[in-house]
């Protein structure tokens, strides 16, 4: 399909469309003029409230032109046509907005409106086949400069329909059509999708591993819209992404100072590199909610000290610099650190700064999160080392699945060098890049630049909608003595000198301050005793629901609904949870999120609620799960079952274990390099968990919640980590408790003997 002038409507604005005048008469002339003579097309408002919500709801509009002056006869409008042509300046500046007027009224318009019109025509002066071509030649003008600097040249290629002698081998889709299935894929996706598929032999759009040309420009305007000095493209994820930051800085037997709730991919890049870690721990509340490392953690006194004790680094290394400190920002539950105090603790202490930021690439976008992600500008520190970001554009933002964005500033007295760092590109990056990716990197860039505010604004505004929901619901059924889940948020927010509840505080002012989203430890309702003061915030966008059965001080209550019941349950009526923790799970409201989602969220937790008070059978609310397993399901009912989960985690202490097992850094026997050589080498062997007291795992260990690790390849199980041993135990005893509840766990194989499953590890061979 190619994508013309038609496909972006003219949207008129005027309440004289049905008049029997010369009014009514000539603007279905120009409507007529538009559609049958310049092909486009054309959209008909009738009022200046209707104007603002199909504005509001759409995004291809290409031009709007707004009758200035003229209501139909009996018409009272609420709104004036000024205050509909400032809310479309604010949700977009470029559209070109043409006011139509009589000559006399020309004269009385201000000119703060004058300043944000394109054009200003007299209705009666001129001939309707002009007043089209105007808007018309507008409306052009500003679809051109919709495509931002690559898409446009690849979609410019894409329609040229030249003949192609290069790969890849489908050569512009027409591959696909001598084959069946072929002409499946290719009726479903449609011709543009492979046409856009090219091979890097096309020169026309630069070179993604030279990044030169028009991918390079897209690159460098990359940078200049997210505050870096160096962006580069990366299109096999935002693992790939930390492992070129790694390679380009650190080699074998360097030391790295990593955040123990890191992305597997670090890990392996401290695989890759050889280097020696060092970690940071990161708090965890009762809840079992992983909090921010202590800021203590960034001081050079502890660095230092945590180098002298470790058993792994040889005494003739410890002196050594360190050469990269990497941390989560912002974690999986939303808690995004102040950067500018951490930037001021390190700096003196590490020679790069990595902010593993893929879940918030956003951050920039929205004065709410000023001073808390990695290219925040900073006045503050004259000096730092270079900052390295990782950003999974595609995760929150709109890029395709894997293309990321890694960015890169310049230290105040050290600069990375682009030609030494892309030897690290080069090798991980293919020399086949997906030019749709590219494309993808290239629109989400424009999208934040042009209007990235106001949709975090509306996302924001949203997420808090659905919070002050859920506690006002929460606090109606708790008058009644009776029960709903709850949000992870503030109670209690002082606004302008008065502290008032959350749900009682406007939108607006929650999404237009920073403060109320950042914790205290005056006002513990994160659970973290300790936090130092204007060191983290919580993400307003990252919604972690919490059910029934622990107080927030860690108290198991005598009745519970434990979390993944619930996930399970809203999995069955077509809503994914991005997280799921004991007693709580967690919902990403990004610019994919609408009202009717959270309708529907809200109507599925209510109908759980409701099933969950009658003790509806399991063979109704989990028919798949009671057929799988009769004997332990297909009498029992919802509350039956939530309870006997529940109980099962009480009795266990199965969240104290959690809590301590995550509280223990194992002693380190080897690198975790060296312990993926005994890999490739096969000097490992399975053992089963029972076993496994002071082995040494040849793999991490990562189990899902709360997804780090609790053992890293290369440390032993010995008795210093006996609480990683006995959380290990109590999951595995649970999936015998309770068949069809078997988590993620990473480095965990299952094996099935006398109808029980039993964990195995991978360990290195002794002797």
């Amino acid at each position: 399909m190619k994508i013309t002038k038609h496909c972006w409507p003219i949207m008129i604005v005027s309440g004289q469309f049905e008049a029997r005048n010369d009014e009514g008469f000539r603007l279905r002339e120009l409507k007529e003029e538009l559609e049958n003579v310049e092909e486009c097309s054309v959209l008909p408002s009738f009022s200046y409230e209707d104007a603002v919500e199909i504005f509001r709801s759409r995004s291809d509009i290409g031009a709007v032109v707004i009758d200035w002056d003229i209501q139909q006869e009996g018409q009272q409008e609420e709104m004036d046509p000024e205050a509909l042509l400032e809310e479309v300046r604010k949700r977009n500046k470029k559209i070109p907005v043409v006011l139509l007027t009589d000559r006399l009224a020309t004269a009385d318009i201000p000119t703060r409106v004058l300043q944000k019109i394109q054009d200003c025509l007299w209705k009666t002066a001129d001939t309707t086949e002009f007043l089209a071509g105007r808007i018309e030649t507008h409306l052009v003008e500003y679809v051109l400069g919709v495509y931002p600097r690559f898409f446009g040249e690849m979609v410019k290629y894409s329609l040229e329909y030249k003949y192609a002698w290069h790969t890849p081998g489908h050569m512009g889709g027409e591959g696909f059509l001598h084959s069946p299935a072929g002409v499946a894929m290719h009726k479903f996706f449609g011709e543009n999708v492979f046409r856009a598929d090219l091979s890097i032999s096309v020169p026309e759009l630069g070179s993604l591993l030279d990044h030169n040309g028009v991918v390079g420009d897209a690159e460098k305007n990359s940078a200049r819209v997210f505050g870096a000095d160096m962006t580069y493209y990366v299109l096999n994820g935002t693992s790939n992404v930390n492992q070129i930051i790694w390679r380009s800085q650190l080699v074998r037997d360097d030391i790295a100072f990593v955040d123990r709730n890191c992305h597997k991919s670090l890990n392996y890049a401290m695989v890759i590199t050889d280097a020696f870690p060092v970690y940071m721990v990161p708090r965890r509340n009762k809840r079992g909610i992983i909090g921010p490392c202590r800021l203590s953690e960034f001081t050079e006194e502890t660095i230092q000290r945590k180098i002298r004790e470790s058993k792994l680094i040889p005494d003739s290394e410890k002196g050594n610099p360190v050469k990269m400190s990497a941390l989560t920002n912002s974690t999986y539950d939303g808690l995004c650190y102040n950067v500018i105090n951490i930037k001021s603790q390190l700096r003196k202490s590490v020679e790069n700064l990595h902010f593993d930021e893929a879940w918030y690439a956003y951050a920039r976008f929205h004065p709410i999160y000023k001073g808390h992600f990695g290219m925040a500008d900073d006045d503050v520190n004259d000096e730092h080392p270079p900052i390295f970001c990782s950003h999974s554009t595609h995760k929150l933002l709109t890029a395709f699945s894997q293309a990321s964005m890694l960015h890169v500033r310049h230290g105040s007295h050290v600069r990375v060098e682009h030609d030494e760092f892309n030897e690290s590109y080069m090798m991980h990056g293919s020399t086949s890049p997906q030019y749709s990716m590219i494309a993808s990197l290239d629109v989400a860039t424009k999208m934040m630049d042009d209007n990235g505010q106001i949709m975090m604004d509306d996302i924001i505004h949203q997420a808090i909608d659905l919070r002050k929901k859920v506690a006002c619901i929460h606090k109606e059924m708790q008058a009644e003595n009776d029960w709903f889940f709850e949000m992870w948020q503030p109670r209690r927010v002082e606004q302008d000198g008065v502290e008032k509840k959350f749900e009682d505080v406007p939108t607006d002012y929650l999404a237009g301050h920073q403060h109320p989203w950042v914790f205290k430890a005056s006002d513990n309702w994160h659970g973290f005793d300790d936090i130092e003061d204007d060191y983290v915030m919580l993400d307003p966008i990252k919604l972690t629901f919490t059910t029934p059965g622990l107080s927030d001080q860690g108290v198991m209550q005598p009745i519970g609904i434990p979390a993944t019941v619930v996930t399970n349950y809203l999995i069955n009526h077509g809503i994914v949870c991005e997280k799921t923790d004991y007693y709580s799970f967690l919902l990403l409201n990004s610019l994919g999120t609408t009202k009717a989602k959270q309708g529907s969220l809200l109507a599925a937790l209510l109908q759980f609620k409701e099933r969950y008070d009658r003790n509806e059978p399991l063979r109704s609310v989990f028919p798949e799960m009671a057929k799988s397993w009769p004997e332990a399901y297909a009498e029992v009912g919802l509350k039956d079952h939530c309870q006997g989960i529940h109980d099962y985690f009480k009795t266990s202490h199965i969240l104290d274990k959690m809590q301590a097992a995550f509280q223990v850094i194992p002693d380190q026997a080897m690198k975790p390099s060296e312990a993926y050589h005994a890999v490739v080498r096969k000097n490992v062997e399975y053992v089963e968990l029972t076993d496994m007291m002071g082995r040494i795992p040849a793999v991490m260990i990562v189990p899902y919640p709360p997804g780090i690790p609790v053992i890293m390849g290369g440390e032993i199980l010995n008795e210093k980590a006996a609480a990683i041993f006995e959380y290990l135990q109590t999951r595995q005893d649970f999936e015998n408790t309770f068949p069809g509840y078997e988590s993620d766990i990473h480095g965990v194989e299952r094996i099935e003997r006398d109808g029980k499953k039993f964990f195995k590890s991978m360990c290195v061979k002794q002797g």
